[in-house]
Parts: structure tokens; C-alpha cells; sequence
């Protein structure tokens, strides 16, 4: 068996806990529901700060993000307001960028000091391991995608798009971006079956490689708690769409919740 050696590590204390969401695609369908999604989630995040060790967001946290060298998308400022909180308070995020989010440029990491990762990364938490990502591309199958991943991240299609001035440029890309259920892997929200799940064999692949307990991803926007083997679990978060789902470990078990809290 080949073996993987990175791994990042991180050890809990007890009552220490890590979270895991993914899929907010804040800034759609509207301003008012977008706006209605974010402070649920602000909220959750207020919840999890007191006991959180670590919180990784996989992706998708915006429907549309394209960081100019200057300029940045227009509005989310509860949520980032409070992820720089929670960062300052000595929890670490790490975020993993999604299909919509690809774009970024330093931002993250410099004002609100997340750690952001551009492919799935693997993780020793309290000696399990963990292999986490967004999961957009992976696996045998999301063949569309897959071709239109590549103009995204063409160094020379960037380029002609910062250029292009940001009112026009970010309007035309989330226009698109909710239009186009190809690039959120929305086509169909249906559980498929392992054999037909893109995900599920990227998983098992990868147990022929290491060991892993837990595969973490999003991307599906469906909640998902699949055994692969009497050791090793998939899931997959879901969205903060239509389920408020999210991904709790202890130190031991990997839960999958669902954030139900009305805001008045």
C-alpha cells in the first residue's frame, strides 16, 4: 500500500471540538434571502466559538468571489467581520476553495489570517486521519466541469478578467454563476448510489493508498454519512441552502448536524 506522509496535524483538548461546513453560496439567489442565510450562519458561528479547536469551510462560501488586486466583491460583512473575530481569538480557520470561489488572492489570509488550500489536504486529528477538501473535480466523474475548471483557472483567462472593471466583471460572473447548475453541482440533488457517487470511489481510491478514518468534502449539497469499510466514513456537509448542515468531531466520532436555531 502507498503511503501518504503529509499530514497536518492537530491535537484536542478535552471539550476541544472541530466543525466543518461548506456551501453557503452567499450573495444568491438575492440580497434579502442571501442576506437572511448569512446571519443564520453568523449565528452558528457564535455558537461553535466556545468550544471550536478548529472550524474548516470547504468551499463555496460565496456564490461569486474574484479578488482584483484592489477590490474585493461588495457585501458580506457579517461573515467576514466574524471570521476575523474568531481568528483573532486564536481558533484556527482553514478554508478550502470551491468552484466559486477559486479566485482568490491573498485576502483571506492576510486580513482575516485563514489558512487557504487549493486541493484536498490530509489531517492527523487526535491521530485520525483525515482527508478534506471541497471535492469539486474529483473522482471518475463531473466531466463537465472538469473541462470548464480548466478555462477558470487558465492563468491568461484571470488576467483578461481583471481587467475587466469590477461592476461589469462581477455582475456578468454572478449572473452566470446562478444560472449555470453545472458549476454549482447542483444538476441533481439525489443520492445516487455508491457506484454512481463521484466522490465515494474518489474515497475509496484513496483507501488503497493510506488509511484514512474520514473523508470530509462538500460541493454535493447533499448531507451524506457513508461506511466505506468497519474503518473508514465518508461525508459530505450538504449546504447552508436548504439543509443548515454541518460536520462535528469530538476527537472521536465525525456527526453530521443540522443547524435548525430560528433567528428572530
Amino acid at each position: 500500500m502507498k503511503k501518504i506522509n503529509k499530514f497536518l496535524n492537530i491535537e484536542l483538548k478535552e471539550g476541544e471540538k472541530i466543525y466543518f461546513s461548506s456551501d453557503n453560496h452567499l450573495g444568491a439567489p438575492n440580497h434579502l434571502e442571501s442576506l437572511e442565510r448569512e446571519k443564520k450562519f453568523v449565528n452558528w458561528l457564535d455558537l461553535i466559538k466556545t468550544d471550536a479547536k478548529a472550524i474548516f469551510l470547504l468551499g463555496d462560501l460565496f456564490d461569486f468571489w474574484f479578488e482584483y488586486k484592489k477590490v474585493v466583491p461588495k457585501g458580506f460583512v457579517r461573515v467576514l467581520g466574524k471570521l476575523a473575530e474568531i481568528s483573532d481569538s486564536g481558533i484556527d480557520i482553514y478554508f478550502f476553495v470551491g468552484n466559486h470561489d477559486l479566485w482568490m488572492n491573498g485576502y483571506f489570509e492576510n486580513e482575516l489570517n485563514v489558512k487557504v488550500f487549493y486541493k484536498p489536504q490530509n489531517f492527523m486529528i487526535n491521530n485520525k486521519k483525515f482527508l478534506i477538501g471541497h471535492g469539486d473535480g474529483l473522482g471518475p466523474g463531473d466531466k463537465g466541469f472538469k473541462r470548464m475548471k480548466k478555462i477558470f483557472t487558465n492563468s491568461i483567462a484571470k488576467f483578461l478578467f481583471s481587467w475587466v472593471h469590477p461592476d461589469i466583471g462581477v455582475s456578468v460572473a454572478q449572473y452566470f454563476s446562478m444560472k449555470n447548475k453545472l458549476l454549482s453541482g447542483v444538476d441533481d440533488i439525489e443520492y445516487k448510489g455508491e457506484e454512481n457517487e463521484w466522490l465515494v470511489q474518489y474515497a475509496k481510491e484513496k483507501l488503497n493508498q493510506d488509511n484514512f478514518q474520514f473523508f470530509v468534502f462538500g460541493h454535493r449539497h447533499l448531507p451524506l454519512n457513508i461506511k466505506l469499510s468497519d474503518k473508514a466514513t465518508y461525508i459530505n456537509l450538504g449546504d447552508w441552502i436548504s439543509y443548515y448542515s454541518f460536520a462535528e468531531f469530538d476527537g472521536n466520532n465525525l456527526e453530521l448536524k443540522y443547524h435548525n436555531k430560528v433567528l428572530k
